[in-house]
C-alpha cells in the first residue's frame, strides 16, 4: 500500500473524511473500457474508489488510440479491459482493479454476482446492452449511473429502483430494419445496397458457413414472396461452391475468383431474379453486369433520372443516359492518383478493380490461415469490398449514388469523453451519500451559452415493464427443476390464480395451455442469468420477474432441485382503471297545466300573456345642427301563434272580465 502524504490529502479535503474513508470500502462495477470508459476510470481511481471491477468485450482497434489515452499503438488487437487496468493502475496503488474480457450478457453474469457491487457505471455504446444492465441493477436493487455521447452531446442518468425512472421507463427508438426480400431482390435507396453489402455479402463470402434458410424461413412466415423466397433458397446454396473456391489456392492467381465472385453474383444472380416477370411489372428491371464490357469500357448500363437530368449511374453526365463507362478520372479531368483516396469519386471501371483488388486481398487471408472475417471499418480490405459492392449493386439497379457511411459511425470527441465521466463521477458520489434530493439528470448541450443543463429527476413510470416488477432471485438446477414445480413453488398460496409465464418474449404457458409444465427447465433452455415473468391474466396482480441462479456448491444431491426466495415475492395489487361514468339525463320538469273554469255565462277567462317589450325604436330630432336620440317603445299586439290556436279550438280571448262578446258569437248552453 502506498505511504505517498499527498496522494489522498486533496480528495479527502473535497470530499470529507467519511465520504472518502466510505469510496475505499466501495466495490464499483464499470462496464465498457471504450471512449468514456477510459476517462471514467482514469476519475475513479484517482477519486479512490477502493475496488474496482471493469468489463468490456471489446479489443483495441487503431482508430481508438486518438481518444482512449489508455492504449497505445503495440495494444491494437489487445482486450480494452486487461489493457486499461494495467495502464490505470499505477495512477493509485491504494486501488484494487479486476479486468474481465467478456459480455455483461453472459449466464454468469446473473443477479447475484450483480449484488457484489455497490453501484454500477455504465460506459457502454449499445442499446441493447444498457437495456440488459438496468434490467439487472432493477432487479439487484443496485444504483446505477447511465451515460452515453455524440459528438458534442452527452448525457448522465442516475437512475436508482423506486425513486427515479429507469431506463426503460421511456421507451428508446430501435434501430431501423429492411425487409429480406428488399435487401437481397429489390433495394430502391443507396443504403440498401450497403446494408446488403456489409451484413449479406461479407458474411456469405467471407463469414461462417450459414445457409441463411432460417432466415428465408421466418421471412415467408412475415407473408413476404414465396416465390422470390424459393429463388434466394437456391440463391444461398450456390454461394457454397464460391466459398470453396475462395479458400483453396488458385493456380492460376485469384483473379480468376474474384471474377466467378463477380459473375456469380452480379450477372447470374440477376438473371435468376429477371425470370420472375410479376417482380417487375411495377419497378424498373436490374442489369445484370459484364465483367469483360466494364473493363473494355464498352458497358451500355440503365441511366438514372434524378431531377430530370439523365446520369449513367457511378459514371459521368451525359445527354443520351447512355454512353460506355469511362476510364478512372478525378474531379475536372485530374488524374485520380492527384485526388486523395478517400475524396475520389469512382467511376464503373473503378469500383470493379476496387471489388476485384479486395476480393483477392480477402481471400489470401482466408488461405493464409484465418477462419472468417467480418466487416470492420478500420479494415482496408473490408472497407474496400463493401464500398466496391454497394457501387457495382446501384449500377445494377438503376439507384442514384449518393456518399454513404458504410458504418454506423457516431462522431467521438475526447472532451466530450472526458466532461461526461466527470459528471458520471458527481451523480455516483451523491447516490453513495444517499442524498437523492441532489441526483440530477445532465445534458451537454451544444449551446455555447449554456452547455450544461440539469433537470430533476421523473419518477418511475407506473406502466414500465422493467422497474415495475417484482423480482426476486431462484436457486434452482435447470436440468431437474421441472416449469409446473417452479411456477406453483413461487404462487405459494396464490396457486390457483391463472397466470402466464414467459422467457423474454416467449411464451411458456397460459392457462390454456400447460403442456410444458412437465418439461424441466433446461428443455425450455432457460437456464442460468435468465428470467421467467410470471403474468397474471387477470391484470390483478402485477408482474413477477425470476432471475435463475446457480444452486450454493454444497446442496444435497437428494434435495429439491430449486431453492425458493424467502420469502416469497408478493407482487402489489393493482387498481383497475374505473370506466368513466356517462351522465344520466336530467328529469324533464313537470309544467303544471292551467286548471281553467267556467264561469255562469259559460266563459272561460285566461289570463293575458305578458307583453314582451319591443325593440326601441330611435328618433332622430335635427336642432340646431346637433342630433339628438329619442328612445321610443312601441306597443305590441296579443301573440298571434297563440290567438290562432285558440281561435281553432272555437275559444274566445277576451282582454277582460268587463269586456262583452259581439253578437256573431254563440253561446252554447249546455242545458
Amino acid at each position: 500500500m502506498s505511504t505517498a502524504p499527498g496522494r489522498t490529502s486533496h480528495a479527502q479535503a473535497i470530499l470529507g473524511p467519511e465520504l472518502h474513508a466510505q469510496l475505499s470500502r466501495t466495490n464499483v462495477l464499470m462496464v465498457g473500457a471504450g471512449g468514456i470508459g477510459c476517462e471514467l476510470l482514469k476519475n475513479i481511481v484517482l477519486t479512490g474508489f477502493g475496488n474496482i471491477t471493469i468489463l468490456d468485450l471489446d479489443t483495441i482497434d487503431l482508430s481508438n488510440l486518438n481518444r482512449q489515452f489508455l492504449f497505445r499503438k503495440k495494444d491494437v488487437k489487445q482486450s480494452k479491459a486487461l489493457i486499461a487496468a494495467q495502464t490505470a493502475a499505477p495512477f493509485n496503488p491504494n486501488v484494487k482493479i479486476t479486468p474481465i474480457h467478456g459480455n455483461i450478457k453472459e449466464p454468469q453474469y446473473d443477479v447475484e454476482w450483480f449484488k457484489q457491487f455497490d453501484i454500477v457505471l455504465n460506459a457502454l455504446d449499445n442499446l441493447d446492452a444498457r437495456r440488459h444492465v438496468n434490467k439487472m441493477c432493477m432487479a439487484a436493487e443496485i444504483p446505477l449511473v447511465e451515460s452515453g455521447t455524440a459528438g458534442y452531446l452527452g448525457q448522465v442518468q442516475p437512475l436508482l429502483k423506486d425513486r427515479t425512472e429507469c431506463f426503460d421507463c421511456i421507451p428508446k427508438p430501435t434501430p431501423k430494419t429492411f425487409p429480406v426480400c428488399t435487401i437481397r431482390s429489390t433495394p430502391s435507396q443507396p443504403i440498401h445496397c450497403i446494408v446488403w453489402s456489409k451484413s449479406y455479402l461479407m458474411g456469405q463470402l467471407f463469414g461462417e458457413d450459414e445457409d441463411a434458410v432460417g432466415e428465408l424461413d421466418e421471412a415467408e412466415k412475415q407473408g413476404e414472396n414465396a416465390e422470390e423466397i424459393e429463388t434466394l433458397r437456391k440463391e444461398a446454396q450456390a454461394f457454397k461452391a464460391v466459398r470453396r473456391a475462395l479458400r483453396t489456392p488458385s493456380p492460376n492467381g485469384s483473379s480468376d475468383v474474384a471474377k466467378a465472385v463477380f459473375d456469380k453474383v452480379f450477372n447470374a444472380d440477376i438473371k435468376n431474379l429477371l425470370i420472375m416477370a410479376d417482380m417487375w411489372k411495377a419497378r424498373q428491371p436490374p442489369t445484370p453486369l459484364d465483367f469483360d464490357a466494364i473493363m473494355s469500357g464498352t458497358f451500355v448500363h440503365r441511366p438514372v433520372i434524378v431531377n430530370g437530368t439523365t446520369t449513367v449511374a457511378n459514371g459521368n453526365m451525359n445527354s443520351s443516359g447512355s454512353t460506355p463507362s469511362t476510364s478512372s478520372s478525378g474531379t475536372n479531368g485530374e488524374s485520380s492518383q492527384a485526388v486523395l483516396r478517400d475524396q475520389r469519386k469512382l467511376s464503373l471501371k473503378d469500383s470493379l478493380e476496387l471489388f476485384v483488388s479486395s476480393t483477392n486481398r480477402l481471400a489470401s487471408r482466408l488461405q493464409d490461415g484465418e477462419d472468417t472475417i467480418s466487416f470492420d471499418k478500420d479494415d482496408d480490405d473490408t472497407l474496400d469490398f463493401v464500398t466496391a459492392s454497394s457501387n457495382l449493386r446501384s449500377v445494377a439497379y438503376g439507384i442514384e449514388e449518393k456518399t454513404q457511411m458504410a458504418g454506423n459511425i457516431i462522431p467521438a470527441i475526447a472532451t466530450t469523453n472526458a466532461i461526461v465521466s466527470g459528471l458520471i463521477v458527481l451523480q455516483a458520489l451523491h447516490l453513495l451519500r444517499k442524498s437523492f434530493t441532489k441526483l440530477r439528470n445532465v445534458h451537454l448541450q451544444f449551446k455555447p451559452s449554456v452547455p450544461l443543463s440539469s433537470i430533476t429527476l421523473s419518477n418511475p413510470n407506473p406502466s414500465c415493464g422493467i422497474c415495475r416488477d417484482t423480482y426476486a432471485t431462484l436457486r434452482c438446477d435447470p436440468a431437474r427443476a421441472t416449469l409446473g414445480e417452479v411456477v406453483k413453488g413461487l404462487m405459494g398460496d396464490d396457486e390457483e390464480r391463472e397466470v402466464s409465464v414467459y422467457e423474454d418474449k416467449r411464451v411458456l404457458s397460459d392457462p390454456d395451455w400447460d403442456e410444458n409444465y412437465e418439461r424441466t427447465l433446461e428443455s425450455l433452455n432457460v437456464t442460468r442469468g435468465k428470467f421467467l415473468t410470471i403474468v397474471d391474466e387477470e391484470g390483478e396482480r402485477g408482474t413477477i420477474a425470476v432471475n435463475l441462479c446457480s444452486l450454493p456448491p454444497n446442496h444435497p444431491i437428494d434435495a429439491p432441485p430449486f431453492i425458493l426466495p424467502d420469502p416469497l415475492p408478493q407482487p402489489p395489487r393493482r387498481v383497475k382503471p374505473k370506466l368513466p361514468v356517462a351522465p344520466e339525463t336530467p328529469p324533464r320538469p313537470t309544467v303544471a297545466k292551467d286548471n281553467f273554469v267556467e264561469d255562469e255565462n259559460g266563459v272561460i277567462e285566461i289570463d293575458p300573456t305578458p307583453r314582451r317589450p319591443s325593440r326601441p325604436t330611435v328618433t332622430h330630432i335635427q336642432t340646431d345642427r346637433r342630433v339628438s336620440r329619442k328612445r321610443t317603445h312601441s306597443v305590441g299586439q296579443q301573440s298571434p301563434s297563440k290567438k290562432r290556436r285558440l281561435d281553432e279550438d272555437g275559444l274566445v280571448m277576451l282582454d277582460g272580465e268587463n269586456d262583452r262578446m259581439m253578437d256573431d258569437v254563440i253561446v252554447i248552453d249546455d242545458d
